[in-house]
């Protein structure tokens, strides 16, 4: 847990420094408060009341110690987990700009939006709440058991054999716990995903007629949450059970080892009724020790979460940037890519755009045309091989320099909440109005502001929920046209327009195509003839023929396959029944 906050305040440590140190003194001072009643209750217990006076001026150092530690350690820990909450968003987004855009999965995005909640809300209470109460507890039970060992080193044994086996007890009662923990977090996690699903596809339930009943994937996720909780529950009673238990054995131990030393003469009668005194205290912080375990296990879990975002390695970066040397250009030489080891995507893939033309990508689904896109975009590293932009490969290239050169439309549109004028105004923010207003026009977005009844000021919603998907898709078209960058990869730009909207979108691409180098996959044929060149993919990602579309259908093959097909579904028609 300390390790993590380490990792958290970053080179703000030497406040978590700090504030240990006064933590550390004021359990010592604790510990040493404690031992000093010792001879104060053997004292007064022998009746020597002068003995037991000259104590009283230690304890009461020592008491004035605690007091002063007490109040510094409280607002340097409070300044300390104050401090870590504020800075910890900065540190996770600062982070997070340097990870390899393939990092961010679905599932990914959904830990780390949970982090930016319920870790900086832990981080905080774990700084201000339970630090203290941990180090204070264990440095004061060492002092104690060190000091019981000077003055009977049998009874100090016994208790330095009864520690070890509580921590013993606590590790295995924390393990114990730990896995019903991460269950419960799992299924958390997915009541989560569907309670989203179960709003967000409400349009579907609706037209099967099943909205007023229960979502079957929502009701057996919380069903499961109910059964993992209820297994949790059960567990958390056995292991506080399991502490306290173990707490009263050695406790009862070390009674009946001091009854037998003070009957066989061993030692004075006084001295044992303080050292069980002072036995009896130590075991209040174990067992204050105990009951923290699970809220403990929790905050270090979380810590642990967090920690692993900014443990993660960073895209790796060149030391010596290299300059781009042709501009426009694209390349990939032997490239071999897989997301999992030992599964391949693409096998030594080469192929090359020259500046200024248009390149068509066809092949089966899963040939890994979009994963091609990624690895120009730099999503992820190549396993082998290499890809070029700009005539230097992208791993020589700053981040910043690589992704200036590229304008990208995906699939997965995704616009911000905010308006629609400046969802487009994204593509460049020091374009101009009448800039902006072309780019909207060629990309068919004017012909949405006209329907809408705040026009430009539309406000689209998270995501873009207001606009449908053709919607969306143009108006990402329309970022790419305003930013006018020497390349542009469109990932099946067309796949979710209507005919009269393609039109829009088959003239963006042959304006960008007039004075940019296009990279573009699509099945519709207008298209594909459009290209200057056609890369064909089989469908184990390797490339299986390359060239024009004559010079392709000249020599068969897949994409004669492919054209056949497309041309036969472009001729059906309906026809009424005789």
């Amino acid at each position: 847990m300390i390790r993590g906050f380490y990792t958290i305040l970053g080179s703000e440590r030497a406040r978590m420094v700090v504030f240990l140190s006064w933590v550390v003194l004021y359990g010592v001072a604790q510990g040493l408060a404690m031992l000093t009643l010792v001879p104060i209750t053997e004292n007064l217990l022998t009746g020597d009341l002068s003995g037991a006076a000259k104590w009283l001026w230690p304890l009461a150092v020592l008491v004035l110690i605690c007091a002063v530690s007490a109040y510094i350690q409280s607002l340097k820990g409070m300044t300390m987990a104050l401090y870590a909450m504020r800075m910890l968003h900065h540190r996770l987004g600062d982070h997070m700009v340097t990870l390899p855009l393939g990092w961010f999965t679905r599932e990914r995005i959904g830990d780390v939006s949970q982090i930016a909640v319920k870790g900086t809300m832990f981080v905080g209470s774990t700084g201000a709440h339970y630090i203290t109460p941990v180090v204070v507890n264990t440095v004061s039970s060492v002092v104690v058991v060190l000091g019981i060992c000077v003055f009977d080193w049998r009874i100090g044994l016994l208790m330095v054999a009864g520690t070890l086996v509580l921590m013993y007890v606590g590790k295995l009662s924390s393990r114990f716990l730990a896995k019903a923990e991460r269950r419960k977090r799992a299924e958390a996690v997915k009541v989560n995903n569907r309670v989203l699903e179960y709003a967000r596809c409400q349009a579907v339930l609706r037209a099967f007629g099943a909205a007023d009943s229960a979502h079957a994937p929502l009701a057996d996720a919380l069903g499961q949450q109910a059964r993992v909780g209820k297994s949790m529950l059960w567990r958390s009673i056995l292991g506080i059970l399991l502490n306290g238990l173990s707490v009263q054995v050695v406790f009862s131990a070390v009674l009946a080892l001091g009854a037998w030393l003070a009957v066989s003469g061993h030692i004075e009668p006084a001295l044992l009724v303080a050292v069980f005194g002072l036995a009896a205290r130590f075991f209040g912080p174990i067992g204050e020790l105990a009951e923290l375990g699970s809220t403990l296990r929790m905050s270090t879990d979380e810590i642990n979460r967090i920690t692993g975002v900014l443990d993660t390695d960073r895209m790796p970066a060149p030391d010596q940037p290299q300059p781009i040397t042709e501009p426009g250009s694209v390349e990939l030489s032997q490239v071999a890519f897989g997301y999992e080891n030992g599964t391949p995507v693409l096998r030594d893939v080469s192929l090359r755009a020259q500046p200024g033309t248009m390149t068509a990508l066809v092949g089966p689904s899963g040939s890994g045309k979009s994963t091609i896109f990624r690895l120009i975009a730099r999503f992820y590293d190549v396993d082998g091989g290499s890809v070029k932009v700009g005539g230097v490969d992208v791993r020589d290239q700053e981040t910043g320099a690589l992704m200036g050169q590229l304008s990208q439309v995906f699939q997965d549109v995704y616009l911000f909440d905010d308006t629609l004028w400046e969802n487009i105004k994204l593509g460049r923010p020091d374009a101009s109005d009448a800039e902006i207003r072309a780019a909207a026009e060629t990309a068919g977005v004017t012909s949405i502001v006209e329907r809408l009844s705040d026009g430009w000021d539309t406000v689209v919603g998270e995501g873009g929920s207001a606009l449908s998907g053709g919607e969306r898709q143009r108006v990402s078209i329309a970022r790419a046209l305003l930013k006018d960058a020497p390349i542009v990869l469109f990932d099946e730009a067309t796949s979710a327009l209507d005919p009269e909207n393609e039109s829009h979108v088959a003239e963006s691409i042959r304006r960008l195509a007039d004075r940019s180098t296009v990279l573009v996959i699509a099945h519709k044929l207008s298209t594909v003839i459009a290209a200057d060149q056609i890369v064909v993919l089989d469908d184990r990602g390797g490339v299986d023929d390359i060239g024009t579309h004559d010079e392709l259908l000249s020599r068969g093959g897949r994409y004669t396959e492919f054209w056949n097909q497309r041309t036969a579904a472009a001729g059906w028609t309906l026809t009424p029944s005789s």
